[in-house]
């Protein structure tokens, strides 16, 4: 049964998600959510998911939100992803740190910089963002200085949602030059067999509404 998933390409949390089900060779289908005119707050859409959020995996009977918990299904599916016995706890920490610490406030500046209306950006919020995510990508790249992957000698979930807002092309403050480590890491996981651009993998891109 094919896999749906939820999901819109502006989203870097449904990139977690689709790259990992794409990477682990699932038979799976991305189903575009128009959450820019509001799909997510639909009645018809909460019948998806409660949360109103996307993205939403659907596999037969099973529906899942929270690109994490998709993540750790994926792993528990297919045994790939979630590292050996001894690192499931060590890559299960950079998964949270990633959705608190990172993904979270990529996330909301780059939505704050590019998809509101100019005289609605918050400049003040974007600076304080900016700021916590600096201090993000200084830990990330300190971290992985000698390493090829976050945890362990490939790739994991750790790597799946850390990179997920590092690939998009607008701007929001991340300069992949100024952070050497991140962005070797980058380039490492964008040559895997089978790695897509999050605009090439799900449906939906900021020039459908330009």
């Amino acid at each position: 049964m094919t896999i749906k998933l939820y999901c819109f390409g502006e989203s870097g949390n449904s990139y977690k998600a689709a790259l990992a089900l794409e990477l682990a060779g699932l038979d799976w289908e991305p189903v575009f959510v128009d959450f820019f005119n509001g799909e997510t707050r639909t009645d018809a859409f909460r019948e998806i998911s409660v949360q109103g959020e996307a993205p939403v995996l659907v596999d037969g009977g099973v529906t899942l939100s929270q690109s994490g918990v998709m993540q750790q299904y994926i792993t528990d599916k297919t045994g790939k992803f979630g590292g050996p016995p001894e690192e499931k706890y060590e890559v299960l920490r950079w998964v949270l740190w990633d959705n608190h610490k990172l993904s979270s406030q990529a996330g909301m500046t780059r939505f704050l910089m590019n998809f509101l209306p100019e005289d609605k950006r918050p400049q003040q919020v974007i600076e304080f963002t900016q700021g916590r995510l600096k201090a993000a990508y200084t830990t990330l790249n300190m971290h992985l200085e000698g390493r090829d992957w976050i945890v362990g000698n490939g790739v994991t979930n750790a790597d799946l949602s850390c990179c997920s807002y590092l690939y998009y092309p607008e701007p929001y403050g991340f300069d992949r030059a100024e952070w050497p480590h991140i962005d070797a890491w980058l380039t490492r996981l964008s040559e895997q067999p089978g790695w897509k651009h999050p605009y090439d993998l799900m449906p939906g891109n900021p020039s459908d509404r330009a």
